[in-house]
């Protein structure tokens, strides 16, 4: 009898131990993300009554605030649709985006603190009042890269390889996130026979423009073949894991492999490893892959970033935004050797093939260059203050992302990149009076015409600024995005 006591006393204090830590795991890890997602109706009741906190940029410019217009709050973005898709919105009917969601948490002052002194300032009928928020964004910048794209789809993303903040980050078509919620037609639908009135909100119209996607984030979620500017990569892969393959090849205009004809971009004849990445030689550096091997490709690949690495289980960067990251021909549970053939392997060392990347990933490919084979953590958020001037959150300083290369590599591939701009076909990136690295792409694609690709970043001795530019359907990446990355390094580094 005592027995059965015993083992039903400890199958009761395991139930109710089962019970504790569940309600525990429910508060302290899914309570915050429940509370914090952008659907919860929650979110909206909290916010009654409260003015949200502000935006800063780097310089303490307003990018959005709340004002209040007798007795009306409205959520204003000074800088309208140059800061749309990363700032985000915020509505009660469609929830909310960007980095408005984001830190929804700090600009609703939803710490334990705010909270005890929302109390306060309710019981007392005072105004409440969110956290303001101060980004490493640079409004000047964002809005250049917006003017810049001039109407074009596509998208710019601009890096401190330094320390990895986020300059700018702009994706065009773009949307005004002060007049999401706003009706600006009327459609007669029928329902149960009857024709009924039902209003069209901007939001509704810009959801139905599939082609041109407006509220799609090309900068961090957009994701594209990279055509030539993967050769970065392919070069990293030679330099790092098999330098001794480094000897000149002969270019006749095209490379043929296992039946498959590689067209070039011309006949470069005898070239090195520095002239092929200057002229953008398709036939040296699929040939070299061969030789080079999947498995220390794909290697080279995931060092940077892709197929995951590095990222959460959403296959999104960890970090302050949500970003996609980018994929290389992969087939798990196979060997190395199994994946792919030749001319898979071929098409994928020039950024065709299987290959897929977003602007933002590839932004931190040439930070991880400028900065000596360390990408460092991308980031937006710098401070988190409370309208008494007290210190909430401090960014605290700089964190490796990944280790990618060595800084020798780096440095090997910096002084090829850098040729590419002075001699060969980045040439319209060039800046008067400072040395610039950068590397073209022209990505084919079955959708429509190549998209145009430059990365880069300057000064090379010194690097400051990292760039990634993405035209849509708009061809060469030398005459098209070069331009766009030398105005961005232009203005940052005069400012």
């Amino acid at each position: 009898m005592n027995d059965n006591i015993k083992r039903l006393a400890y199958f009761l204090i395991s139930i109710f131990a089962v019970l504790v830590v569940y309600l525990g795991y429910l508060n302290v890890v899914v309570g915050p993300k429940l509370f914090t997602d952008p659907h919860n109706r929650r979110l909206a009741a909290a916010e009654k009554g409260m003015i949200r906190g502000t935006i800063y940029d780097r310089q303490d410019v307003v990018l959005a605030e709340d004002r209040v217009d007798k007795g009306v709050k409205k959520r204003v973005y000074p800088f309208g649709q140059a800061t749309a898709h990363l700032l985000g919105f915020v509505s009660q009917r469609y929830g909310r985006t960007g980095l408005e969601s984001t830190f929804d948490s700090h600009l609703l002052a939803l710490d334990d603190a705010g909270k005890i002194q929302a109390l306060v300032d309710r019981v007392l009928g005072r105004q409440r009042y969110g956290y303001d928020i101060t980004l490493s964004v640079d409004s000047r910048l964002q809005r250049k890269a917006a003017t810049l794209l001039g109407g074009k789809r596509g998208a710019v993303v601009a890096l401190d390889p330094r320390t990895g903040a986020v300059l700018a980050m702009s994706s065009w078509p773009s949307f005004d996130p002060e007049t999401i919620e706003d009706v600006v037609k009327t459609d007669k639908v029928n329902k149960n026979g009857k024709l009924a009135d039902v209003n069209v909100t901007s939001y509704d119209m810009l959801q139905r423009q599939a082609d041109a996607a407006p509220l799609l984030n090309r900068a961090a979620r957009g994701i594209y073949p990279p055509g030539s500017i993967f050769k970065v990569i392919t070069g990293a892969a030679l330099l790092e894991s098999k330098p001794q393959l480094l000897s000149n090849k002969e270019c006749q205009g095209s490379t043929t492999v296992d039946g498959f004809v590689l067209k070039d971009t011309g006949v470069h004849g005898n070239v090195d490893f520095n002239t092929a990445m200057a002229v953008s030689c398709n036939t040296y550096f699929a040939e070299q892959a061969l030789d080079l091997g999947e498995a220390n490709l794909k290697k080279a690949a995931a060092s940077f970033g892709l197929n995951l690495i590095g990222y959460d289980s959403s296959g999104r960067i960890r970090g302050d935004y949500p970003v996609t990251g980018g994929e290389i021909a992969f087939n798990p549970g196979t060997m190395p050797s199994s994946g792919m053939g030749g001319a898979e392997l071929a098409s994928t060392a020039i950024g065709q093939g299987r290959t897929l990347v977003s602007p933002f990933q590839m932004a931190m490919v040439a930070a991880g260059v400028a900065n000596g084979g360390n990408i460092m953590k991308p980031y937006t958020l710098e401070t988190v203050t409370s309208k008494n001037g007290r210190t909430i959150y401090k960014k605290p300083g700089p964190e490796v992302f990944a280790s990618a290369i060595s800084p020798r590599t780096a440095g090997l591939l910096a002084e090829a990149m850098e040729q590419c701009v002075k001699s060969g076909t980045g040439a319209q990136a060039s800046v008067q009076g400072v040395r610039v690295a950068g590397k073209t792409g022209s990505a084919q694609n079955p959708h429509g015409q190549t998209h145009a690709w430059f990365i880069g970043f300057a000064p090379v001795e010194n690097p400051a600024i990292a760039v990634a530019v993405v035209v849509e359907n708009a061809g060469g990446g030398g005459n098209v995005a070069a331009p766009v990355a030398r105005e961005l390094i232009r203005q940052y580094l005069k400012q």
